[in-house]
């Protein structure tokens, strides 16, 4: 997985809990935590994950948890950020503090779901903005997402946690769509 992030954003590691498929009994989790108000789901799922990778040293030297913050229209209609549900799981495992105000979306232009590896690029770029420079600043930062495919929303993300200066990037993810 840390091969789509190679030579785009300053990645330490990069690691999901399971392979996503569709239609596979983990994408049904997905499914329930993003679209069936089961926010719930993520936390448990966090920390699973969590308790799961952290004897392999994974979260060794990571100083916080940035979740993949949503616009707000699709926070609004979803009413929570499953990424968040996510971290807060991870958290409660790994004491790690979660970052919830240092970048923001600033807009939604559709689901990724059903765009390619260009489209997907396309559609998040330049929509997340550094609010909190100070507080990222010489981090080494873990961003949290829900399922990674092409990479292109984390590196999105990262990039605009990187006009903080020097930042070092990990990501996790439930899942990692093989391509």
């Amino acid at each position: 997985m840390s091969k789509l992030f190679w030579a785009q954003i300053p990645i330490e590691k990069a690691t999901a809990f399971f392979y996503y498929e569709a239609h596979a009994e983990t994408a049904n989790i997905i499914y329930e935590l993003k679209y069936k108000n089961h926010p719930e789901i993520g936390s448990i799922v966090g920390r699973m994950l969590a308790k799961e990778i952290q004897p392999s040293g994974f979260f060794d030297g990571i100083d916080g948890i940035v979740p993949i913050p949503l616009a707000k229209k699709r926070l609004r209609q979803r009413g929570y950020n499953q990424s968040e549900e996510i971290a807060q799981g991870v958290s409660e495992i790994t004491g790690l503090p979660i970052y919830k105000k240092v970048v923001r979306r600033n807009s939604f232009k559709g689901s990724q779901t059903n765009k390619g590896h260009w489209d997907r690029q396309e559609n998040v770029e330049h929509v997340f903005e550094l609010i909190d420079a100070e507080a990222v600043s010489n981090r080494h930062l873990l961003l949290i997402d829900d399922v990674v495919t092409t990479g292109a929303t984390c590196i999105a993300c990262a990039k605009a946690l990187c006009q903080s200066g020097t930042v070092r990037i990990s990501i996790l993810s439930l899942g990692f769509a093989k391509s």
